[in-house]
């Protein structure tokens, strides 16, 4: 792990341009040659991103991230392409298939949605390596697949702290984008924390966009927006979003109402479609996909990439807390006192609620 890499990746955002291959409907990104003239094999790297794709300022653009480091510090190739809404399984393994076709090695699928379209593409490819991010259960099949987990609970559980000490109401909220296990384990986390540094904390219910295969709460902003609205009316004074790109609308909302907002996956604080309300986000639970992506490129690139999965936590710092802004500098000191006891293993966070 490499602490520095963390600091550095910056959100990228931006259009890319169109992909014309109609069965995949998503991006492609800049490409290169196949050498840089000094003799340098050229990787080419395929990444299909999850719904929203580059630019959704949450999950998506922090792999992105890891892709803009991994094309400044090693000769590579890129091409991208975004899975679309309500998408079937089929459109996925199409996506996956035409990189590996194309000569992409490696191939990356973005979200846990990919893993058994990925996981049945990369038996007919098996001299490409492939890297599902957020692998549905931890766990992936094959000599050439790789996977990257995270411990979402526990970042969940230290913003969730931060949120109960923060708050003047004693009402706090959460918000997931789709109902689905993965989404569930951030609630989990997040109210096991609150209700371990405040025990008379009211969590509300927690509220989920949309239910499977519905998968457009990772998207709709304006689902966020209207579920932030009655939270905030039920006296929440302080909502942790795990939504993606529908997150924004949630941010948004809260802080034009002058309440705390917490933000998910990357650190939200100063990115530009929440810029006018940046001053209400208290924190973000930072989910270093970015380190994951390079991490797993740099072992393809240099030979030494295994196969099975790679677990991302608070011990590694793969999961963590957002300090941005400083409105957490007062609670600091309790949350790493927190952070250390998960890592010991004296807390146990709970993976559902």
């Amino acid at each position: 792990m490499r602490r520095g890499l963390k600091t550095s990746l910056v959100t990228a955002t931006g259009a890319a341009l169109l992909l014309s291959a109609s069965a995949c409907g998503g991006k492609k990104a800049d490409a290169g040659g196949d050498g840089d003239g000094g003799g340098k094999k050229t990787l080419k790297i395929g990444l299909a991103f999850d719904i929203g794709g580059r630019g959704d300022q949450s999950f998506n653009d922090s792999a992105a991230a890891g892709l803009d480091k991994v094309k400044k510090d090693l000769n590579v190739q890129t091409e991208e392409i975004s899975a679309k809404p309500d998408e079937p399984d089929s459109d996925k393994e199409s996506r996956l298939r035409l990189l590996a076709n194309k000569g992409y090695n490696p191939v990356i699928g973005v979200g846990f949605a990919y893993t058994s379209s990925l996981v049945k593409v990369a038996k007919d490819f098996p001299n490409t390596k492939f890297l599902v991010v957020d692998a549905d259960q931890c766990k992936v099949e094959g000599a050439n697949v790789s996977g990257a987990c995270f411990a979402e609970e526990q970042g969940s559980y230290l913003v969730g702290a931060a949120a109960a000490l923060k708050s003047k109401s004693g009402k706090i909220g959460f918000i997931g984008g789709v109902n689905v296990p993965l989404i569930t384990k951030f609630f989990a986390g997040y109210q096991a924390g609150a209700k371990q540094v405040k025990p008379g904390i009211k969590i509300l219910p927690a509220k989920y966009l949309t239910q499977p295969p519905n998968f457009n709460g990772f998207k709709d902003t304006g689902l966020g927006n209207e579920a932030a609205k009655g939270q905030l009316d039920e006296g929440a004074d302080v909502i942790y979003h795990a939504a993606g790109g529908a997150g924004i609308g949630v941010i948004k909302t809260v802080g034009a109402a002058g309440k705390w907002a917490i933000g998910v996956d990357s650190d939200q604080y100063n990115q530009p479609a929440v810029a006018g309300v940046k001053d209400h986000i208290l924190t973000s639970m930072v989910k270093h996909v970015d380190v994951a992506v390079y991490d797993f490129v740099e072992s393809v690139a240099n030979g030494s990439v295994k196969a099975g999965t790679k677990q991302y936590d608070l011990s590694n710092d793969g999961i963590g807390y957002a300090p941005t802004g400083g409105h957490v500098d007062d609670i600091k000191a309790k949350l790493d006192e927190l952070k250390a006891k998960i890592v010991s293993g004296e807390i146990k966070v709970p993976t559902k609620a």
